[in-house]
């Protein structure tokens, strides 16, 4: 498996090997020694989650606040969706700024992105599905959103008509999250992962 860190500090993606013949494929879409070479950790599993999405439907700018946050290993297992990683901690060098990655069933990347990071994805395909293994089990009052479509954000989505909730749609832009002070900073994210590695390197 090949790892790649991201322009934005704190995401990855990961390119398996496939293993193809007359029978169909095969490859590993998550090992841990590999993950914990390349971040200094292990990912905690606390959660595993699955959607399905139809052609159009974007979800996101989903985030939660830390510590401890929700750290996510993203990958579509059929179709293909367009996933992206926002930078929204208050003080990071690359604030403000996004990376898009495709994801679907054909190459099976998958991304990593940790704790602080906004994620989104829109589906290009019918019946898109996704899986996300997280850090740690959905909690509602930590749970936030950023509007996928808050032009100063400036997200390059395909030209699809998007398909949101209605939770998403009233979502703040990023400006209004940062004056009201739903944004993690960048110096908790930082302590966060520094405590993380720290746990690895002395258990």
């Amino acid at each position: 498996m090949h790892v790649k860190e991201l322009s934005i500090d704190g995401a990855w993606v990961l390119e398996p090997r496939i293993l193809r013949d007359s029978r169909g494929s095969f490859h590993e879409w998550f090992k841990a020694d590999a993950f914990a070479e390349h971040l200094g950790y292990n990912l905690t599993l606390a959660q595993a989650n699955c959607s399905v999405s139809a052609r159009g439907t974007l979800r996101g700018v989903h985030f939660a606040d830390v510590p401890p946050g929700q750290a996510k290993y993203v990958k579509c297992l059929h179709g293909a969706v367009l996933d992206v990683i926002v930078d929204i901690r208050v003080g990071s060098p690359t604030f403000g700024q996004w990376e898009a990655v495709r994801l679907d069933d054909v190459d099976h990347r998958a991304v990593y992105l940790s704790e602080g990071l906004g994620h989104a994805f829109m589906a290009l395909t019918d019946d898109a599905t996704v899986v996300y293994l997280c850090s740690e089990g959905y909690a509602p009052r930590r749970e936030h959103g950023i509007d996928p479509l808050d032009p100063e954000l400036g997200i390059e989505w395909p030209d699809i008509a998007p398909l949101l909730s209605d939770k998403d749609a009233a979502a703040p832009s990023l400006a209004e999250a940062r004056a009201s002070g739903l944004l993690p900073s960048y110096a908790a994210c930082r302590s966060h992962l520094d405590e993380l590695r720290a746990a690895a390197t002395h258990p």
